[in-house]
């Protein structure tokens, strides 16, 4: 695997501003022609760097309202456990994202659903149900101070 330069951040930082720029667009940016612009893309791309392309949408304004992150403690904690748990919850598209941590709990969920109803409908017929649940502790969002997708690459390239 190639070690990334001040371009490759560049671009990176570029991309995750806006990943519908053009090749051409970010070339000029960059003071670059398009050919040496494509083949780094292509193979941060490969090297998986930029593991895909998304368009973030507006929850609000598809009614998706309540975000809540729960904290999460099983009853057990050896391998088979852990793994059953993460393929289950891999499978609830109410959960956006999934860590596991250290600490007092073992795992933080972000759940987004339309309303509180199906908040409580998600946990009492879904996450309930898991075997090896054993405790969850929920915290509502009442409000969205800041969110960000993207990396601060600028300590890794240059200092523009």
């Amino acid at each position: 695997m190639k070690t990334l330069d001040h371009i490759d951040y560049r671009i990176l930082d570029l991309l995750q501003v806006d990943a519908k720029y053009t090749i051409k667009e970010i070339a000029a940016e960059l003071g670059m022609t398009a050919t040496p612009v494509y083949e780094r893309i292509r193979r941060m791309e490969e090297e998986g760097y930029i593991k895909r392309y998304v368009a973030l949408v507006n929850k609000d304004m598809l009614d998706f309202h309540v975000v809540v992150f729960c904290s999460v403690s099983l009853k057990g904690h050896n391998r088979q456990v852990l793994k059953t748990f993460e393929q289950q919850i891999s499978s609830f598209p109410e959960i956006v994202e999934c860590y596991h941590i250290a600490g007092t709990y073992d795992y933080l969920l972000k759940v987004i659903v339309r309303s509180m109803n199906e908040y409580q409908e998600f946990m009492v017929n879904r996450l309930a149900n898991l075997e090896e649940l054993g405790q969850v502790q929920s915290s509502f969002v009442m409000s969205e101070v800041k969110y960000s997708t993207g990396l601060h690459l600028n300590a890794h390239g240059d200092s523009t």
